[in-house]
């Protein structure tokens, strides 16, 4: 495994933080806003995924679509949606492939998807409601209509409107980086369901070498063995994908295929 210096920091602790704030001064009023907003959120919502969502409408109204999806800039998007799509051709993407991609937000790796498929083949979920709609507007300015792909709101990760066995690729990007481990488990026990026999389910994750923990209740920070064995206590087989290491992308990668 390589990104070992990204993965040995423990971004919770107060010294890191100090030290951060020191080297980065024009970072802390951001960060003293995402705190203020945090403990709002903490007191005015009832679970993370409504919590999560109010993230993601301020940061789509203060901001914008792209950076509510981590894309600081335009340039950042679609660099980072190419790198997704390239990464799933050469794992062997083929046109007649079925796949869903969760927490698909504005469409950045959504729409190279979508032109890519076969019409139909892309169903795309999110629990934002605002970032559907920039989506919506992804796929008008792109031309894509004819391809019918499938968008959706949704409230966990039960997949309880999705029929069995469909998918053959189930991608989620950026999605595990901002969950704590009740909504990764919620996934990985229905995850098994919706995937076809020669599926594969594909995440991101932010990896830890030390102690599991948290920033606020915006970024989680996991071990790789969380969530291999995770994965084997719902019968699916959990594979660290080290080739995508090599990319330049500071979050991990894990597969998960049928036990």
């Amino acid at each position: 495994m390589t990104k070992r210096a990204y993965t040995t920091r423990r971004r919770s602790s107060l010294a890191y933080q100090l030290v951060y704030a020191l080297r980065n001064p024009q970072k802390v009023w951001p960060y003293l806003k995402r705190v203020r907003r945090d403990a709002k959120l903490r007191a005015t919502t009832r679970d993370h995924v409504s919590y999560y969502r109010e993230v993601m409408r301020s940061d789509i109204a203060e901001k914008s679509p792209e950076a509510a999806v981590g894309s600081h800039s335009r340039k950042s998007w679609l660099r980072i949606g190419k790198m997704q799509f390239d990464y799933l051709i050469d794992h062997g993407l083929t046109p007649q492939d079925r796949v869903l991609d969760i927490g698909c937000g504005n469409l950045r790796l959504g729409w190279r998807l979508i032109g890519y498929l076969e019409p139909g083949n892309y169903y795309g979920i999110d629990i934002s409601p605002e970032i559907l709609l920039a989506a919506a507007n992804t796929l008008s300015k792109n031309g894509l209509r004819d391809k019918v792909p499938h968008l959706g709101l949704v409230k966990d990760l039960t997949f309880d409107m999705l029929p069995d066995a469909y998918f053959t690729v189930v991608n989620a990007h950026s999605v595990f980086s901002h969950s704590p481990i009740g909504v990764i488990d919620e996934c990985m026990r229905h995850v098994g369901r919706i995937m076809r026999e020669d599926g594969f389910f594909d995440f991101t994750f932010d990896r830890t070498e030390k102690d599991e923990h948290h920033v606020l209740r915006e970024d989680f920070y996991y071990r790789t063995e969380t969530l291999v064995d995770l994965a084997a206590r719902h019968g699916l087989k959990a594979t660290f994908m080290d080739d995508w290491e090599r990319l330049p992308h500071k979050q991990s990668k894990i597969r998960v295929t049928h036990g």
